[in-house]
């Protein structure tokens, strides 16, 4: 190692260090947490047991805000479908304030499949587009996604148009099993449209969210080799998995999960999911929500982007977050178009 490169890691080694106790699961981007030698000890694996541990602590306070069939799905399965979920009426008054007019959008292209994303803050939209703004601050939204990602917080919210298979190509990695990273996280999704068996649905493998001695072992075997991984995904934490992996975890094969307009599914993305590979081109338009925060904090609250004045103007945010250069999105702005406009990148 030259000695440029060696004073630059001796530099950055209290921060790679100072990372492990954090949510940070790169394993190319971080040579402790990537290091062959530290997850044979069993580092890996011992990040993954503390924070689901103060998980199911979490969870004993904010589960008093969710029902007991929600708690129950989401025990046994790992995700929770509520279908019907708004009355009729608002189903049908929200879906008019959402696609009778443009959006400030980014997009991203994964392969053939284009995502679209608007940016929510719920406070602005209070006045112009008020069931959608009752939306973002509902109960049952926010303690349903706080529940399962095990953590008070303000979830980030945004308008998802996802365009898949334009070009008649499977090339999406988002179609690839994989878990998010190495510890309970919420991602909720609320359909504009029926997603059918053939449209691309969501899909999640039962029960792989919790924490067995199988998926420990298939985890630290992971972790020798992430670093150098062919996939950026993997390495970068988000590990991909065979069915022949999940078969050896005891685990049962993906479920496709095709709904009806006007249904909400959220999952911890600890679990094994993806998206369902659709044979010909198809459009969706939803509402997506995400809560990921530091797995290893012992409280439910404290959360900095809830306080007064952050937590009504999240996304616009994280826009000037990106700006700065602090949280990078890996999104490009493609101005105002409407959701079911054709892809702008």
């Amino acid at each position: 190692m030259r000695v440029g490169a060696f004073l630059v890691s001796a530099l950055k080694a209290p921060l790679w260090v100072a990372a492990i106790p954090t949510g940070a699961k790169s394993f190319v981007g971080n040579p402790v947490i990537g290091s062959a030698r530290l997850n044979r000890w069993g580092l890996h694996v011992a990040r993954i047991r503390v924070a689901a541990a103060l998980g199911r602590w979490r969870r004993r306070w904010l589960g008093r805000h969710v029902a007991a069939d929600q708690r129950a799905a989401f025990a046994r399965d790992g995700f929770v479908v509520l279908p019907d979920f708004l009355p009729a009426a608002d189903f049908e008054r929200l879906r008019a304030e959402m696609l009778d007019a443009p959006w400030d959008a980014h997009e991203m292209r994964q392969g053939s499949t284009v995502t679209r994303r608007v940016l929510l803050d719920s406070g602005p939209l209070r006045q112009s587009k008020p069931v959608l703004a009752g939306f973002l601050r509902s109960k049952p939204v926010l303690s349903l996604l706080r529940y399962i990602a095990s953590r008070g917080g303000e979830p980030a919210f945004s308008i998802q148009c996802i365009i898949a298979n334009a070009q008649g190509r499977a090339d999406d990695p988002q179609c690839v099993v994989h878990a998010d990273t190495f510890h309970s996280t919420a991602k909720a999704w609320f359909f504009l449209h029926d997603v059918g068996a053939d449209a691309g649905p969501f899909l999640y493998v039962p029960g792989s969210h919790v924490v067995t001695p199988q998926r420990l072992a298939w985890e630290r075997e992971q972790s020798l080799s992430a670093r150098g991984h062919q996939w950026r995904d993997h390495a970068e934490g988000s590990f991909r998995i065979s069915a022949e992996d999940l078969q050896r975890l005891g685990l049962p094969a993906p479920k496709s999960i095709a709904v009806h307009a006007n249904t909400l599914i959220v999952a911890d993305t600890f679990g094994f999911h993806g998206r369902t590979p659709s044979p010909v081109a198809t459009r969706r338009i939803e509402i997506y929500g995400s809560l990921r925060r530091n797995p290893f904090a012992p409280w439910t609250g404290l959360d900095p982007l809830s306080l007064p004045g952050i937590k009504t103007r999240l996304g616009s945010a994280l826009v000037v977050l990106d700006r700065l250069g602090i949280a990078r999105m890996p999104w490009r702005p493609v101005g105002r178009v409407r959701l079911d406009a054709p892809p702008q990148i």
